[in-house]
C-alpha cells in the first residue's frame, strides 16, 4: 500500500529530489578535484624531483669536499715536514744545491711519497727556481720554474703571510697538465732559498671522482677558487685549464659562504644543469657536481604521463559510476517502496498514519489482524471518527469515542505524545502511542501482553527464591523493617535464623538434585507452619527465616520453635530416597534483643550459632552472654593471628616408649601457645578457631618445619610424629610442604611419622587416599590417631596400609573394665593382622601399662612416662634415657 494510495512514480521529481542532485553536483566537483589535484600533485612531484637531486648533489659535494680536504692535507703534512727538516739543519741557497742534489735525498724523497700516497710527485727547487731533487726522476733533468707564477709569489712574499700556493701548469717534467702544491723553504734566518712541490695529475682527481655514483647525466668537476678547472669527471681535456663563465654556480665559489646550488648552462656539453658547489675547507678549491634536468625530471615525466592517465580515466570512471548510481537509485527506490510496505505489514506493532484532515494514510496489516477488522472498510481515505465508530460497532474498542477523539486532537495540536493503555475483549493490554508530525500524526499500537507477564515475572525473581518460591534475602529484608517498626513491648515480633543440620553431606552423598528437593520439602514445611500474618524467607544455601508477629508471650516462640523442628524431623521422600534432616534455630525478639535491623539479625545469627554449639538439632533464645562469648572469640582469632606472625607459639615434645623393651622410640610434636596475659591456652580453644579460619595451615607448616628441624639433631633411632589437620589436607599442597620440610631440615623421610584422624577420609576419601599415597612415596610413616572415637570405618584400614594405628585415651581409661580391654584388644588384633604397630595415648599409671603390654600394645605415651615437655627438656630425657639400658618386662 503506497502513502498515498496510488502506483504512479515521478521520474522527473525523483531526479531534481535533493539527493539526486547532490549526488550529481558531486560527481561533478570530484572531477574537477581530480584535474586540480592532478594538475598540483604533477607541479609537487616535479619539486620534489628537483629539490631530491639537490639535496643529494649537496651530499656528494660534501663527502668529496671532506675527502679532498684530508688528502691535501696529507700532500702538504709532507711538504711542511721537508720545510722544518731544511730549516732546522742550517740549510742555506747554496747548501740546498749540494746537500740535497743526492741520489740519497731522492730515495727520501719517494720514501715519503710511498707513507702518503703514491700520485703526487714531490719535487725540490732552488732559489733560482732550477730543480734540485725529484721523487718522479733520477737523474733530475734541467728544468727551471722561476717563470712559473707561483714561484715567483712564494719568492716575493713575506715569509709570515704566504708559504703554500695552488696553481695548474702545463708540467715541464710529465709534459702534462698538472695541479701544483707549493710551499716555501726558508733559511735560519727566513731568507727564501727555494720551494718544494707536490705535483698531482687531473686523473688523480677524477680516479677518486669515477667511484661516486651518480645518475647518467652527471659530471663532478673540481675548480680552483679562481674559476680554473683542475679535474673533471667524465673527462673535458679540452676544458682543463680553462676559467669557468661567470654564471650563478661561480658566484658560490667565489662568494664568503662557499658553497650553494644553482641552475646553470653547461659551458662544456651546453646543457641546462642543477649544479651544487663547495668550497674546500683548507684549501682554494671547490667542488662542483651537476646533472642534468632532463635526467632530473625523467622519472617526473612518466609519474606526470601515469597521472594524468589515471586523472583521465578516473573521470570517465566517475561519470560511468554516476550514471550507474543514478540507475540504480532508481531501481532501488522501487524496491525500497515495495520494502518498505513488506516491513510495515510484518511489523509487530499495528501503525496508523493520519494526514492534517484526520484522514488515514497508511495501515498495515498487523492493526487490521490486531483487531480483527475488515481491510475493506480500513484503507487510505478513512477518517479517524469513522474508523473509531466502526471499531465500536464490531467490539473491539471499549469506551467513549467522542472523549477519546478528543483528547488525541487536543494533544496532536498542542504537539504533545500521548500514550494510552487499553484492554481488549479478549483480555489483551495494547499500548497505544500517537506521535504528533508535521502534517497529521502517526499511531502504534502494540500488544504488550507477553512483555508485562515478562516483567512481572522478573520483578518476582528479584524478591523471591527461583528453587523454593520463598521471599529472598532482599525481600525478608525488606518485609522485617516494616515489621519492626511496628514491634512493641505488648506485641512482640520473633525472629527465627533456622540452618539445615549436615546439609552438606546429603548434597555430597546423594547429589544436588536430591538436595535441591529437600531445601523445596522444608521450604513447604515451614510455610505450613506459620499463621497468616507470619513469612518465611530462604536466606541462601541451607539458611531460612522466620518472622513471627504478634507474640505476646517468649514461651509461644518457645513453643514455635520445637514445633518446627519436629516439623523439619519427619522424613522427607525426595526423588524416591528417603532422607532425614535437623536443624539447628537461633531465635531473637524484637524489641527485647533489639529494633534495628542489623541488630536483631545478628543477634538470631549468634543464637544460631549457639545451638549449634550446643550439639545441634536444637533451638536457643539470643542471650547478651552470646554477643560477649563472640567477641571474645573474636579477640582470640585476632590474638592467634599475631602470635603466629610475632612466633609466639611454642613446639612441644611428648616421648612414646617402647611396652617391650622400654626404648624411646619417638616424640609427638604438639603446638602451645603462650599468651602474653592469659598464659597457657589449651589447643582445644584455640586450635578449633584455627580450623575454621584456615589459619591451620599456617601453623601446621610451621611446626612441621619446626619438628623435622629439632628431631634432625636427636638421636637416628628416635622418629618424630606431627599431627595433619583435614584443613591441610583440603589444601592440596601437603606433600609439597612435607618435601619442602624434609628438604630444609636435612631429616630423613622415615624418621617423619603424620598423624592423621578419621575426619581426614570422612568428606572426599578418594581424595585423602590420594595424597596417603603421594605422602607414602615419599617414604614418610602414615598414623591413624583416635581410631575408634569417630566414624571408624575398617575400609579405610583396607584401602589405605597405615604403619600404626593410635588408641584414644578413651579406650585406656576403661582398660580396667572387660569392654574397654576387649576393645583394645581387637583393635591391637587388627593392626597385627595388617603389619601395624599400635600406640596407647593417656597411660597415667603402671597398671594401665601393665594391662597394654599384656594385650600385646606395641607403644605408649602419657603422663606416666612423661608429660608434653619442650625441646630443651626432651633433649635431656633423650640423652639420660638412652644412656642407661633398656628394661625388660
Amino acid at each position: 500500500m503506497t502513502a498515498d494510495g496510488t502506483g504512479s512514480f515521478d521520474l522527473k521529481a525523483f531526479l531534481c529530489s535533493g539527493p539526486i542532485r547532490s549526488l550529481i553536483c558531486g560527481g561533478a566537483f570530484l572531477i574537477a578535484a581530480i584535474a586540480v589535484g592532478t594538475a598540483f600533485m604533477v607541479d609537487n612531484f616535479r619539486e620534489r624531483a628537483l629539490a631530491s637531486d639537490q639535496r643529494e648533489l649537496e651530499n656528494t659535494v660534501r663527502l668529496i669536499s671532506r675527502h679532498f680536504d684530508q688528502q691535501l692535507e696529507d700532500f702538504t703534512i709532507v711538504l711542511k715536514d721537508i720545510a722544518t727538516h731544511i730549516r732546522a739543519n742550517g740549510t742555506t741557497s747554496e747548501i740546498l744545491k749540494s746537500r740535497l742534489a743526492t741520489l740519497e735525498w731522492h730515495e727520501d724523497l719517494r720514501t715519503r711519497v710511498n707513507a702518503y700516497s703514491d700520485a703526487a710527485a714531490i719535487s725540490i727547487f732552488d732559489a733560482d727556481g732550477t730543480l734540485v731533487n725529484s721523487s718522479e726522476v733520477w737523474p733530475v733533468p734541467n728544468v727551471n720554474i722561476a717563470d712559473r707564477t707561483y714561484f715567483r709569489a712564494l719568492k716575493s712574499a713575506d715569509k709570515s703571510t704566504l708559504a703554500i700556493r695552488i696553481e695548474l701548469v702545463w708540467g715541464r717534467i710529465s709534459g702534462a697538465w698538472a695541479t701544483i702544491i707549493a710551499h716555501r723553504l726558508s733559511g735560519p734566518n727566513g731568507e727564501f732559498i727555494g720551494i718544494v712541490t707536490r705535483t698531482i695529475q687531473p686523473a688523480t682527481f677524477e680516479k677518486y671522482l669515477a667511484t661516486v655514483v651518480l645518475r647518467e647525466g652527471a659530471a663532478i668537476s673540481v675548480y680552483r677558487r679562481d674559476g680554473i678547472l683542475l679535474a673533471r669527471y667524465p673527462r673535458a681535456e679540452r676544458m682543463i685549464g680553462s676559467k669557468a663563465r661567470d654564471n650563478g654556480i661561480f658566484s658560490y665559489i667565489s662568494s664568503s659562504s662557499g658553497h650553494g646550488t644553482a641552475r646553470v648552462t653547461s659551458p662544456i656539453d651546453g646543457q641546462l644543469r642543477l649544479a651544487t658547489a663547495n668550497v674546500l675547507q683548507d684549501f682554494p678549491i671547490a667542488i662542483v657536481a651537476s646533472t642534468t634536468i632532463n635526467a632530473v625530471l625523467a622519472d617526473w615525466r612518466e609519474q606526470t604521463r601515469f597521472l594524468v592517465v589515471v586523472a583521465v580515466l578516473s573521470a570517465i570512471i566517475i561519470a560511468l559510476l554516476l550514471s550507474l548510481f543514478v540507475s540504480k537509485l532508481l531501481e532501488q527506490h522501487r524496491i525500497e517502496k515495495q520494502r518498505l510496505d513488506t516491513a510495515i505489514n510484518n511489523m509487530s506493532q499495528g501503525l496508523l498514519l493520519y494526514d492534517s484532515s484526520e484522514r488515514l494514510v497508511v495501515c498495515n496489516e498487523r492493526y487490521i489482524a490486531m483487531y480483527g477488522l475488515s481491510a475493506d472498510v480500513v484503507k487510505p481515505g478513512l477518517g479517524f471518527g469513522d474508523l473509531l465508530l466502526y471499531r465500536k460497532k464490531i467490539g473491539s474498542f471499549k469506551g467513549d469515542v467522542e472523549a477519546f477523539i478528543s483528547k488525541v486532537r487536543r494533544n496532536v495540536a498542542l504537539g504533545k505524545t500521548t500514550r494510552n493503555m487499553i484492554e481488549t475483549g479478549e483480555g489483551r493490554l495494547i499500548q497505544i502511542v500517537n506521535q504528533p508530525l508535521k502534517s497529521g500524526w502517526l499511531a502504534t499500537h502494540d500488544d504488550i501482553t507477553e512483555r508485562m507477564r515478562a516483567e512481572e515475572q522478573i520483578r518476582h525473581l528479584a524478591h523471591y527464591d527461583a528453587l523454593t518460591d520463598l521471599p529472598n534475602r532482599a525481600m525478608f529484608h525488606e518485609r522485617l523493617r516494616q515489621e519492626l517498626a511496628q514491634a512493641t513491648s505488648q506485641s512482640q515480633l520473633a525472629v527465627l535464623y533456622i540452618d539445615i543440620d549436615e546439609f552438606k553431606s546429603v548434597n555430597d552423598s546423594l547429589g544436588h538434585m536430591i538436595g535441591d528437593e529437600l531445601l523445596k520439602s522444608v521450604a513447604s514445611r515451614l510455610g505450613a507452619c506459620i499463621d497468616s500474618s507470619d513469612f518465611v524467607a530462604r536466606l541462601g544455601g541451607d539458611e531460612f527465616a522466620i518472622v513471627k508477629t504478634e507474640v505476646k508471650d517468649p514461651d509461644d516462640v518457645a513453643e514455635f520453635a520445637t514445633r518446627v523442628l519436629e516439623t523439619i524431623r519427619s522424613p522427607y521422600d525426595c526423588l524416591g530416597n528417603q532422607v532425614t534432616s535437623d536443624a539447628s534455630i537461633g531465635v531473637a525478639i524484637a524489641p527485647q534483643h533489639g529494633t534495628d535491623l542489623d541488630q536483631i539479625l545478628k543477634n538470631a545469627d549468634m543464637a544460631m550459632y549457639a545451638a549449634k554449639s550446643a550439639g545441634r538439632r536444637t533451638w536457643r533464645f539470643f542471650e547478651p552472654s552470646m554477643d560477649a562469648h563472640v567477641r571474645a572469640r573474636r579477640q582470640l582469632e585476632t590474638d592467634l593471628r599475631g602470635a603466629i606472625t610475632g612466633e609466639a607459639l611454642e613446639v612441644y615434645y611428648q616421648p612414646c616408649l617402647n611396652l617391650q623393651s622400654g626404648g624411646i622410640t619417638g616424640c609427638e610434636a604438639l603446638v602451645r601457645w603462650r599468651h602474653p596475659e592469659r598464659g597457657m591456652i589449651s589447643p582445644g580453644e584455640f586450635i578449633p578457631i584455627a580450623e575454621e579460619t584456615g589459619l591451620i595451615n599456617e601453623i601446621g607448616e610451621w611446626v612441621l618445619a619446626k619438628a623435622c628441624t629439632e628431631a634432625a639433631s636427636w638421636p637416628v633411632a628416635i622418629n618424630i610424629a606431627v599431627n595433619v589437620s583435614p584443613v591441610q589436607f583440603r589444601s592440596g599442597t601437603l606433600a609439597l610442604k612435607v618435601v619442602a620440610a624434609l628438604a630444609a631440615s636435612g631429616l630423613p623421610a622415615d624418621r617423619l611419622e603424620l598423624e592423621i584422624t578419621e575426619a581426614v577420609l570422612i568428606r572426599d576419601d578418594d581424595t585423602a587416599l590420594e595424597i596417603l599415597h603421594q605422602l607414602r612415596a615419599i617414604g614418610v610413616r602414615i598414623a591413624l590417631d583416635d581410631f575408634g572415637t569417630g566414624y571408624s570405618s575398617l575400609s579405610y584400614l583396607q584401602r589405605f596400609p597405615f604403619d600404626k594405628i593410635k588408641i584414644d585415651r578413651c579406650f585406656v581409661n576403661d582398660l580396667a573394665e572387660a569392654d574397654g580391654s576387649s576393645i583394645v584388644q581387637a583393635v591391637v588384633n587388627i593392626a597385627a593382622a595388617r603389619h601395624m604397630t599400635t600406640t596407647a595415648e593417656g597411660v597415667e599409671t603402671a597398671r594401665q601399662q601393665e594391662l597394654l603390654r599384656g594385650l600385646g600394645c606395641t607403644e605408649m605415651q602419657g603422663y606416666l612416662f612423661s608429660a608434653p615437655k619442650p625441646a630443651e627438656e626432651v633433649r635431656r630425657i633423650l640423652i639420660a634415657h638412652n644412656s642407661r639400658p633398656a628394661a625388660v618386662a
